[in-house]
């Protein structure tokens, strides 16, 4: 399937064009090295996923208004300060083919341009008096801390199983997904039970997605971060987890114990990542993936024309099919 997210996007490129001004501005500053450091940050453009998640969820129940605009900015402001202090956290090189901006710079200066981004994400809210967006937000990013925090203490294999798998990417991702789709649709829509609906659609769209991310580090295609990161790191993903549960019990000591291993050599990799395709963990990823993805599609069926869902559903398909 060859979807191009430019495609999905026609319909709101203006106000993109438009969203882009106003988060240039909201982060420009009269501190010399404050300026360098966004600047350099504005260079490093993503996907723009969860911008367009609001946009498009907005559509949904009306016209995209400055409330969307306020949403979408607050959004991307947490999205990107989370990034920074991952990155000083992971000691992560590079990000979006960038080199990262501790890196250049330092710890400090990395955690610092984090904390700035939150600041004025909560400042474009109280000038705006957006109290319900900031409470969504508030809480989105209580969840994705408790996440980042439970994955720290199943690093290298020591207590994940299938179900913490899943509570964990609800919050460190999908939370923050749900509250694009909420958010987006609070900005056009006065229903509770419409926000509530669109929360579950944006998770069920976070858990795809993250599932999509983890599968992408046992691909062969070029992604945009290191090759087998995950592996690497010890991190213990859904593929690795189902192949244990297909795989016979001397395999499942032998490759736990190799997982945990903290230096392992690019053949002890690849043969994890031959391990997980042998043992379907792959394919049942993809499985699992696909249906979160079908059941974000189904929920917005439920309060949505379906003549307007197509920018989403199209959204939802590049993200499980996407190659990085």
């Amino acid at each position: 399937m060859n979807i191009k997210l430019s495609d999905i996007t026609s319909s709101i490129e203006n106000d993109l064009n438009n969203f882009r001004t106003f988060f240039k501005e909201t982060i420009t500053s009269d501190v010399p090295l404050l300026d360098v450091l966004t600047k350099y940050l504005i260079k490093q453009k993503g996907k723009e996923v969860r911008p367009i998640l609001v946009f498009l969820s907005a559509r949904l129940f009306g016209n995209i208004n400055q409330r969307s605009m306020v949403a979408a900015t607050m959004i991307e402001l947490l999205h990107t300060a989370t990034l920074l202090h991952d990155d000083v956290v992971d000691k992560a090189h590079s990000r979006r083919g960038f080199v990262t901006i501790h890196n250049i710079w330092n710890n400090k200066a990395g955690i610092l341009l984090g904390d700035f981004l939150l600041s004025k994400g909560l400042l474009i809210a109280l000038e705006n008096k957006e109290h319900t967006l900031l409470e969504l937000q508030s809480r989105a990013v209580q969840k994705m801390s408790e996440g980042e925090l439970r994955q720290l203490k199943t690093t290298g294999l020591f207590n994940m199983t299938e179900e913490r798998y899943y509570r964990i990417i609800e919050e460190k991702t999908a939370s923050l997904i749900a509250t694009c789709c909420q958010c987006g649709a609070v900005s056009t829509s006065n229903d509770p039970e419409i926000h509530a609906k669109m929360y579950d659609v944006g998770k069920n769209i976070g858990m795809a997605f993250q599932i999509k991310d983890d599968l992408l580090d046992y691909s062969e295609n070029e992604i945009g971060k290191p090759k087998r990161n995950d592996i690497v790191e010890r991190k213990v993903t859904l593929p690795f987890i189902m192949a244990l549960q297909n795989a016979k019990n001397s395999e499942v000591r032998l490759y736990k114990k190799l997982m945990k291993k903290r230096k392992k050599k690019s053949s002890e990799v690849q043969r994890i990542v031959d391990f997980v395709s042998a043992n379907n963990g792959i394919s049942h990823a993809k499985e699992v993936m696909l249906d979160y993805a079908s059941k974000a599609k189904n929920d917005l069926l439920e309060i949505a024309k379906p003549s307007s869902t197509k920018p989403l559903f199209q959204l939802i398909d590049f993200i499980t099919h996407r190659s990085k």
